[in-house]
């Protein structure tokens, strides 16, 4: 009975700790509009991430597929995003459960940010974009785990 509980104890703890794991965050992710997928994968100790499904695949002049046109650089509007990096040098914070250190690029306005990561309780990974190191300032989203 004893080893019993001694294992369930085990198992709980363990599923916590695997679950606040730096690698946590590795994997293919619903954007909150459910209309892209990232790939959050690991180089060295950073995590980046890569667009690998855009679902209006579309630009505005009907042509396919979708480009980079409302970067702010004029150079890189010609650039599709599906497969473009929008996630760049996130690290993880041991200390505070996050990933952070990194910039994301919204492809829907054209802004990159400082931004910062964690896994909710519920899976889900809640990023914070913000500017100028102000992280009380900014835009939140969640992406949800694809399957």
């Amino acid at each position: 009975m004893k080893k019993s509980i001694l294992l369930a104890i085990a198992l709980l703890l363990g599923g916590k700790m695997m679950a606040q794991s730096a690698d946590g965050i590795l994997g293919v992710w619903w954007n909150e509009e459910k209309d892209g997928k990232v790939e959050v994968y690991k180089v060295g100790n950073e995590y980046r991430g890569r667009v690998v499904y855009v679902k209006n695949n579309t630009n505005p002049d009907g042509t396919s597929p979708k480009k980079d046109n409302e970067n702010p650089d004029a150079k890189l509007r010609s650039r599709v995003i599906q497969g473009s990096t929008i996630l760049n040098g996130l690290k993880y914070d041991a200390e505070d459960k996050e990933w952070a250190g990194g910039t994301i690029y919204d492809t829907k306005s054209g802004n990159t940010y400082d931004c910062y990561a964690y896994l909710q309780k519920d899976g889900t990974l809640y990023f914070k974009g913000y500017l100028l190191g102000m992280r009380f300032i900014g835009r939140s989203t969640t992406w949800t785990r694809a399957n």
